[in-house]
């Protein structure tokens, strides 16, 4: 644990506007199915306490009348005035967005370095969606009240009720969320006792307890792992027995100088095991936040482990001739457990369910690959029977897929001439990407990775297909090459067709990241989704991310090397300008390219921004339930008739578009 920073005032609060944007659109901050990511957002700001190693005790209780309490022994959230804002600092996090104590990652001093709040929005978002909220505060020898009401709005300021003992110190926060918001009101209570079991194997020295009232009474379970994460996975792969002891480590940043691109304290820990039956453990934390889609730092794992196990079977010359091991097979069978910190994490979306950081993967995969190699090493006979049922992952693999390949090659499929296949034989593993121009279409093929990466280049814009009987739908020779090359033909959702032909897992619409690409991408959209719906409902087709602009970034500083970092959108290239400043970097030191398509990049550039499973940006595409309104909506937007319509309707609201595929 980093250095304790005892001081914490309304100095450390720092405002990056009122509630308004969560009250507009709370699906943009919030899981709408229930309360609990608004739940979530108040339990992690008691958690920071705790990693920061002020708080020892926290407690959850969820009442029957639907409202959450949440309490800690930590510092207490400061009271004293903001210096800009002239309010209480207690006041200024539940009201303004993109406030906190969490910005300043580089300033060791800094009440919070290592921590989940990232954005200054989270318990914003609890105090919007609630009916209303109570903060109670013991700090500095007073126990201080402060009450919102709907829409966050104060209904009690602040005020000053009792003393409180020299020693005590803490906060207490309540909430009672409004269902209009939700579709369910209530909590799943289910969630968050596992929540709160997992943080407890990430903070040691903390007991978290969660009650829960029925009929008048308040029935409790506390979870504390002494020993860490080694007791907690034990326990969490209990009911398999592993092939062999769990391999388990922590490794960080202690000094500058043993990394070029990380800070003090960054870092890992972790625990893995391989089982040979059961339901597989897969858990993954950043900065105690779950992280249940995974990302970026799980693929930095996957990348060290899958190496050294690699390396190891090498050595021991215990592979089979022509037999390629592959991550999968060392990952289809793996437990595991991990535990990263960054000082400045990205997560997709305010739920923070997937890290995506590109420097997460270096950094765990950093900090577990010589640790995994020396362990295996000194550990022979275990690590032979981890090679040899990996070894088996593969054979299986092999055969499954050759048998898929036989049944493939039994119906003659013909494919388009314009397809570059991949060598891979097995469509659970292969993708293909389906990319505008022969100078896209190139840059895609020189950068991908031949072994499962298929890359279908189109001459010009694809057609307009959204209103095209089945009929006349492969008179087009662009939309006939698709769907020769995903070996699946046209229907609809309620047809009987099945997809076991279909040749590829994943279907990524590949253009330049400018309107002509998002016209494209349309275009590819509409085709799937009126001609070849279940490739969308079975989640089959993704829309790639590639890059707008790249930063190069000089060297700076002591071990602080140049280098080059991508951002999607002028968004992101903000955030990133910032956060150099908040590095040291000097103003205006850096260079911003902006690509003016995917002709113009590298195939090293490509290959790390776009087509990297690791480190790309990708977003699946799917159908909702609302099915009949986005017809109505593609017909508005790609019916020919409709051309007056759409200028009326982008008149009226094209300034308040904010596009997402989701």
């Amino acid at each position: 644990m980093s250095r304790k920073s005892a001081s914490y005032t309304a100095e450390d609060i720092e405002i990056l506007e009122d509630l308004s944007p969560i009250l507009h659109r709370p699906g943009m901050y919030t899981d709408p199915v229930n309360p609990n990511h608004a739940l979530v957002e108040i339990i992690d700001n008691a958690s920071d306490e705790g990693l920061a190693g002020f708080a020892k005790n926290i407690m959850v209780i969820l009442y029957d009348d639907g409202s959450a309490e949440v309490m800690d022994d930590g510092r207490g959230i400061p009271v004293d005035l903001h210096p800009r804002k002239k309010i209480p600092a207690v006041q200024v996090i539940f009201t303004t967005l993109h406030s906190g104590g969490k910005f300043r990652k580089t300033d060791k001093e800094a009440a919070y370095r290592i921590a989940g709040g990232l954005h200054g929005i989270g318990v914003c978002v609890s105090n919007a969606l609630s009916t209303r909220l109570e903060v109670e505060v013991k700090r500095d020898g007073a126990r201080y009240t402060l009450a919102f009401g709907p829409n966050g709005k104060v209904k009690q300021s602040l005020k000053k009720v009792a003393k409180a003992g020299p020693r005590e110190s803490g906060t207490r926060v309540r909430f009672w969320p409004d269902p209009k918001y939700f579709d369910s009101p209530k909590i799943a209570a289910a969630d968050i006792a596992l929540l709160l079991r997992a943080k407890a194997m990430l903070l040691p020295g903390v007991k978290f307890t969660l009650g829960i009232e029925k009929k008048n009474k308040i029935e409790q379970q506390t979870w504390h792992f002494p020993e860490g994460i080694k007791g907690y996975f034990a326990s969490a792969i209990s009911d398999n027995e592993p092939v062999a002891d769990a391999f388990l480590g922590e490794r960080y940043i202690s000094v500058q100088s043993e990394s070029d691109s990380f800070a003090e304290g960054e870092g890992a820990m972790w625990a893995i095991a391989w089982t040979t039956e059961g339901d597989v453990v897969n858990e993954s934390y950043v900065n105690m936040i779950p992280t249940r889609h995974g990302g970026t730092h799980v693929s930095g794992l996957r990348e060290g482990v899958y190496h050294a196990i690699k390396n190891f079977i090498d050595h021991h010359a215990m592979g089979q001739r022509g037999l390629k091991i592959v991550p999968e097979d060392v990952w289809s069978r793996a437990n595991y457990v991990l535990a990263c910190k960054m000082l400045d994490p990205q997560f997709k979306g305010q739920v923070k369910n997937e890290l995506i950081s590109r420097d997460g993967v270096k950094l765990v995969a950093q900090m577990v690959r010589d640790p995994i190699e020396l362990w295996l090493n000194q550990h022979v006979d275990e690590g032979k029977r981890i090679a040899e049922l990996v070894i088996r992952q593969a054979v299986n693999r092999t055969r499954a897929a050759q048998k898929v390949e036989r049944r493939k090659l039994s119906g003659v499929a013909l494919l388009p001439g314009k397809l570059t296949d991949c060598a891979s034989e097995d469509p659970e593993r292969n993708e293909l990407f389906i990319v505008e121009g022969d100078s896209a279409g190139g840059s895609a093929k020189a950068a991908r990775d031949k072994e499962f990466q298929a890359v279908l280049p189109l001459k010009g814009k694809p057609k307009n297909t959204w209103q095209d009987s089945a009929d006349s739908l492969y008179s087009n020779k662009e939309i006939e090459a698709i769907a020769l090359a995903i070996n699946v033909d046209h229907h609809t959702l309620d047809s009987a067709v099945v997809l076991s032909g279909l040749r590829y897992q994943r279907i990524n619409i590949l253009a330049d990241a400018d309107v002509d690409g998002a016209h494209i991408q349309v275009l590819l959209l509409a085709l799937f989704f009126r001609h070849f719906p279940k490739l969308i409902a079975e989640g089959h087709v993704f829309v790639a991310q590639p890059p707008l602009f790249r930063i190069d970034v000089p060297a700076h500083g002591k071990n602080k090397p140049a280098r080059k970092l991508y951002a999607l959108d002028e968004q992101e290239l903000s955030m990133l300008e910032t956060k150099l400043l908040d590095e040291g970097v000097r103003e205006h030191a850096w260079t911003v390219s902006r690509f003016k398509g995917l002709g113009e990049m590298s195939p090293e550039q490509l290959w790390e921004t776009t087509l990297n499973p690791d480190t790309r940006r990708v977003l699946q595409v799917s159908i909702e339930d609302v099915l009949d309104d986005s017809r109505e909506i593609f017909n508005m937007m790609m019916a020919r008739e409709n051309a007056s319509q759409r200028r009326e309707w982008m008149e009226t609201y094209g300034n308040l578009v904010e596009a997402d595929i989701s």
